[in-house]
This record gives structure tokens, C-alpha cells and sequence, in this order.
């Protein structure tokens, strides 16, 4: 049955006279004829769809107008500065080299790497060639990588490293890959068919003395596909999202869009563009990182600094040398900033914004960085396929509404729907989140199946659990698919259970996520073990690290006597399950 929930917005008193303006009217005064954030009306695979009428064509148009910055530095990673001129110029000589590779336009490229200044170049060397780029998660291990490169076709791989590593035991598994270049390799390390990416680039001190060449030609439709973005199943196999160009460039305006909301709903005039510097600890193969950051930074000239790996310490350290304007990603980067005991030591009043999404968030957070820092908290909500943004909420409505991710950006609409999809429910009536939009991707690459399950009429089933308010604003209350959030990484239950399922000692698991101060949530097991058999928890955690990537291994493994709870259905009944955690009983 549907559920009504009240509100518990907690302390905060908005300032008098706030807000200045209602949201219709904000959306009205943003979005008029001549306006910035015009909209228009297109058909994208037979549906009549808003879109931003001011947006770039496709991505190349973007490196184009990200080429204006020219000497503005770009990236910075580990005292390595790339100037947007320069980025531009490694980017035309790969694009020129993976046409030489007999890369064309729908071909698949890899892209397997930690935040690196290359990353931006490989993705954007092969998104101007027409090519799809496939970020893989580079957490992924030699299995989960193979699985990516195999499932996509891809027909070039550009890596670090540590993913060279783990995917060279596995090119028996990848029939379709023909060349690789990996970067940050030394030579005698490689096994063929790689090569080093620098043989053909240098390295990012190297580029600034790359010749000015054009990219190849191509022809790029809003709609053409660039991207396949992984993301887990139910079903416990990844599933690629098939992305276009409209869908990552509908970030750059629907970033702006939710920043000139806050002001008019605060009083102010509209923000005009302004050059930033960001810390991005969150990575670029997460549509979050690339899509909803990488994009709107390229367009207005941002700076962007990669870690290379995440530390509270060296990220005050970066802060207040290089005067960060912006940084979050998800809750638990925020936490730590707040509460680490030398925070006092650095200079951090440059700070202005920390914005984060793919994991909920505590009331309590939102204030915090408001005390704390003086800064303005964001949040948004989106998916994989959604391609990032679809809500956003900051500043004083976050203040106010500390629960909610915010309502839809003016081209994009939610509904709440019942269980079977067939009704739409009331407001305030908690359901099934569906939201339609640009951004909202194809559908999944080479399954059929589960896109017509999950993407009907334009809109996208989102399998999370929320309502809306009479104003718009989305509140996630629950996650329909049995999905854990780590700290903004997806754990998919049913993946790890089959894991379990394989050890010879398990006959019955289940994985549940249990509270966790900054991740958000952590992943949990309870597993009955076959009579006469042993296994440990440190045993069956092993078993679990050595075939998924560590942030899916659980924290903790509970034993118990007797099989599992399970409805009339047969499923497994988590939710008692739970309880054994928060009584530490085994």
C-alpha cells in the first residue's frame, strides 16, 4: 500500500524575506524565450522531449569552447599542470593516432585508469571521433575489467599501469581487442599487444610541444552514442548504459540551472559564468565525476585537481595552496573534511561550495558545512542511467529541506508510481521513482530485455523508493533494488551473495547494508553454513576479496544456525536480518 510521510526537516530558520521567489516563477524567469536556460522541444527516439536549447552540440563543440581558456590550467595532479591549450593539443594527436589504429565512429574504446590528467584526453580523443568510450571502474578487478572490455566489444584499450596488470592475465576472455596503450608503464613491463601511451603522446609535461593539428574529421548528431558507462544489476552482472551526447552535455546547463535557482530564490541577480578551482576526489569513470563535473568545468574554465589517492590531510594541503573553490563528491568526503583534528591547521576559507550526490546524507551534514566552513552544501540525485543530474537542491532550500535531493532541473520530470508501474500515486504518497529527461540514456548495450523492463515511453524505472511534495521537491526514502551504497559506490547484493554461494561451506547468505558515520552504509553478511562444515568470517571475506573489487567485501559476517527468513515468495526477509547487526548478535 502506498505510505505518507511527514516532514522532519530539523533546525534551521531561513533569513527574512527568503525565499525571494517560488520555484514556478524561478523556472518562468530562467527559462523565457532569449533566456540562458531556454528550453526546446525535440523528439529523441519518438518522444517529444524539453532539452536546453543553448546547449552544445556534441562534444567536440564542447572541446572547442573549452580551447577558448588556452593558458587557464585545466588539470593539476602531483605538480603536473595542464594548460587547456595544451589538453587540446593531446587530445587532436590521440584522436589522430586512434584513427591510424582504424578507429571509427561507433567503435568501442576503453577507457581503464585512476584520475589521471590522460583521462580527459583519452575520453575526449575518442567521444570526438564518433567513437563510444567505455570507462571502466578502475576499482574493478582483472575479472570484472574483462568481463567490461568483453561485453563491450571494444576494439582499444587505454589504461594505467595497475589495470594493465590485471587485465593482461584475461585477453584470452577479450576476443575483440586489438590494441592497447597504457600509460605510465615502463617499456619492459609491457605484454603484447600493449604499447606505451607515451610513445605516442610524451608525458603531460611533454604535450605543451605537440604540433597544433586539427581533429580528424566527423560527423556527431546530439543524439549519436558516446559512452557505456557500467553499472551492477540485480542480477549480479554489470549492465552498460548506453550514453549520447545530449546526455552528458544536458549536465553543463543543468548545473547552471540549479545555481541561478538558488540565487533568484535567494534575491541575488543570476551568477554569471566563473572560473573555479575544484578538488575532484570522486572518479572520472563515475557519471557523477565526468558528467555532472567535467563537463560544466570544461565550459566555464575550471580548474580541475586530481588526488592520487584520497587524504583528508593532503587535501587540506591542496586547499589552501592552490585556493579550492569547490570540492565534495559524496558524504563521506565532506565528513572527513569536518571532522578531522587537523583541519584547524589550514588555511580553508577559500572553500565555497561543497556539493555531493550518490549516497544519502545526514540532516546534521548539511548544516555543518554551513557552520563550518562558511560554505554553501549541494546535493543532487541521478543515476548511471540518467547520465548524473536529474534533481539538485543547495544553499538555503538545502538548508531548509535537509532530506531531500531537490526537485527536477526545468527539462526533466519525476513521477511516483505504484508497484506494477500501472498508477501514479498522490503527493506525499511514497513509490517507485520514474524520471524522463535528456539525460536520460538509450537503454542498456546489447540487453534488450532489461531495457524494455527498465526504460518505457522515455521514462526510466529507477528502482529507488520516494516522494515528491507539493512543490516537486524529491525525498529517496528507500531503495527498491537490492542495492547497498558504500560511500557513493554501488554494491549490488545479489552479486556478492552468488560470491558466497560459491565457497563449498555456504548453503544459504544474504547481504545487508548496515549504518556506517560517513559511508553512508557498509555491506554486511548472513550466512548459514552447510552441516558438518567450518568457514570463518575472515575465511569467507577472503574468499570474497579474492574474486570482487574490496569495497564490496563485507565488513562483517554473522553466522547462524538455522537457514534464512523468507516470505511466502520465497525471498529472503533482510529487514530481520538487519536487526542481527544492531543487537551484535551471531
Amino acid at each position: 500500500m502506498p505510505q505518507t510521510l511527514t516532514l522532519d526537516e530539523g533546525q534551521w530558520s531561513p533569513p527574512p524575506g527568503w525565499p525571494a521567489m517560488s520555484r514556478a516563477a524561478v523556472r518562468d524567469t530562467l527559462t523565457a524565450p532569449g533566456e540562458r536556460f531556454e528550453m526546446d522541444i525535440v523528439t529523441i527516439g519518438d518522444v517529444p522531449t524539453r532539452v536546453w536549447k543553448n546547449a552544445p552540440e556534441n562534444l567536440r563543440a564542447l572541446l572547442a569552447l573549452a580551447r577558448t581558456h588556452e593558458d587557464r590550467e585545466f588539470t593539476i595532479y602531483e605538480g603536473e599542470r595542464v594548460t587547456y591549450d595544451t589538453f587540446h593539443r593531446a587530445v587532436a594527436t590521440l584522436a589522430q593516432h586512434l584513427v591510424s589504429l582504424g578507429v571509427t565512429k561507433g567503435d568501442r574504446v576503453a577507457l581503464a585508469m585512476r584520475n589521471l590528467p590522460e583521462w580527459p584526453v583519452v575520453f575526449f580523443a575518442c567521444t570526438s571521433l564518433g567513437a563510444i568510450c567505455v570507462p571502466l571502474n578502475a576499482w574493478w578487478t582483472g575479472n570484472e575489467l574483462a568481463y567490461g572490455l568483453a561485453d563491450s566489444g571494444t576494439k582499444v584499450l587505454l589504461c594505467d599501469a595497475e589495470r594493465w596488470e590485471r587485465i593482461a592475465p584475461h585477453l584470452d576472455e577479450i576476443p575483440a581487442l586489438e590494441h592497447v596503450l597504457t600509460a605510465r608503464s615502463e617499456a619492459g613491463d609491457l605484454a603484447a599487444p600493449a604499447k606505451r601511451l607515451e610513445a605516442v603522446l610524451g608525458g603531460p609535461s611533454d604535450w605543451t610541444k605537440l604540433p597544433d593539428i586539427g581533429l580528424p574529421d566527423a560527423s556527431i548528431q546530439p543524439d549519436d552514442d558516446a559512452t557505456i558507462f557500467y553499472t551492477s544489476g540485480t542480477t549480479g552482472y554489470p549492465k552498460g548504459a548506453l550514453g549520447t551526447h545530449r546526455n552528458l552535455l544536458t549536465n553543463i546547463f543543468s548545473t547552471g540551472y540549479n545555481a541561478a535557482c538558488a540565487a533568484l530564490r535567494r534575491g541575488d541577480p543570476i551568477p554569471q559564468p566563473a572560473q573555479k578551482v575544484m578538488l575532484t576526489v570522486i572518479p572520472l569513470f563515475h557519471v557523477t565525476a565526468c558528467s555532472a563535473g567535467l563537463m560544466a568545468a570544461m565550459v566555464a574554465g575550471n580548474t580541475l585537481i586530481f588526488m592520487h589517492r584520497w587524504d583528508p590531510v593532503r587535501a587540506f594541503e591542496i586547499i589552501e595552496r592552490e585556493q579550492v573553490n569547490v570540492t565534495g563528491g559524496v558524504p563521506t568526503i565532506a565528513w572527513q573534511l569536518l571532522e578531522h583534528p587537523d583541519r584547524s591547521k589550514y588555511d580553508l576559507s577559500s572553500l565555497e561550495a561543497i556539493a555531493y550526490g550518490g549516497a544519502p546524507a545526514a540532516p546534521e551534514l548539511v548544516r555543518k558545512i554551513r557552520e563550518e566552513f562558511g560554505a554553501l552544501p549541494g546535493n543532487g540525485w541521478g543515476m548511471t542511467e540518467t547520465m548524473a543530474t536529474v534533481t539538485g537542491i543547495s544553499s538555503e532550500d538545502y538548508l531548509n529541506r535537509p532530506t531531500s535531493c531537490g526537485p527536477p532541473v526545468a527539462v526533466a520530470d519525476l513521477k511516483i508510481m505504484n508497484e506494477d508501474g500501472t498508477g501514479e500515486l498522490s503527493v506525499g504518497e511514497v513509490g517507485e521513482l520514474w524520471a524522463r529527461g535528456p539525460m536520460v540514456v538509450k537503454g542498456y548495450w546489447n540487453k534488450p530485455a532489461a531495457t524494455a523492463e527498465t526504460f518505457i515511453g522515455g521514462w526510466v524505472r529507477t528502482g529507488d523508493l520516494a516522494r515528491l511534495d507539493d512543490e516537486g521537491f524529491c525525498f529517496i526514502v528507500d531503495r527498491a533494488k537490492d542495492m547497498i551504497l558504500r560511500g557513493g559506490e554501488n554494491i549490488y547484493s545479489s552479486e556478492v551473495e552468488n560470491i558466497l554461494y560459491d565457497h563449498p561451506a555456504v548453503t544459504d547468505a544474504a547481504l545487508v547494508g548496515i549504518p556506517h558515520h560517513t559511508l553512508g552504509e557498509e555491506p554486511a553478511a548472513v550466512v548459514h553454513l552447510a552441516p558438518g562444515t567450518h568457514a570463518t568470517e575472515a575465511q569467507l571475506q577472503s574468499w570474497v576479496a579474492e574474486r570482487l573489487a574490496k569495497f564490496k567485501v563485507p565488513v562483517r559476517i554473522l553466522f547462524v544456525s538455522e537457514t534464512l527468513p523468507r516470505n511466502a515468495n520465497g525471498k529472503i526477509l533482510k529487514k530481520d536480518l538487519k536487526v542481527l547487526f544492531e543487537k551484535g548478535r551471531s
